[in-house]
This record gives C-alpha cells, structure tokens and sequence, in this order.
C-alpha cells in the first residue's frame, strides 16, 4: 500500500505530517528521520481496529486482510 503525505515544517523547530487519505492521522518529529519513523507507528495506529468493537448482523463477515 502507498500513501501520500504532506510534511509541514513546524514553526517552532522540527515537522509534522498528515496523512490525508487517513482522517486525523497526522504526527510530527524533531528531525526528518524521526518523523518518518513516527508516521508508520501513526500510520499503522490509524489503521488498526479493535475487531471486538465491531457491530456486525447476522449474515455480514469480519475478516482480516494484509496490503
């Protein structure tokens, strides 16, 4: 899977990204190399689900896919 970003430079020092194709999933580092590694523990938080929370009837399927 590819996602686009967009990096900000932060005004007070550092940056911080957004994913847009990810609602409210956005993070921010001191340096480039830190933000990268915080965007896929953001990215990954962002797309993870708690699959007991979900409401589902009696004819729908919960599974699980890898991309």
């Amino acid at each position: 899977m590819k996602l686009k970003i967009i990096v900000h430079k932060a005004e007070e020092g550092g940056y911080w990204a957004e994913v847009p194709a990810i609602l409210g999933c956005a993070t921010q580092g001191e340096t480039f190399e830190e933000l990268l590694t915080n965007l896929y523990e953001a990215i990954e938080a962002c797309l993870s689900i708690d699959i007991e929370q979900t409401q589902s009837l009696r004819n729908d399927r919960i599974m699980e896919i890898a991309v």
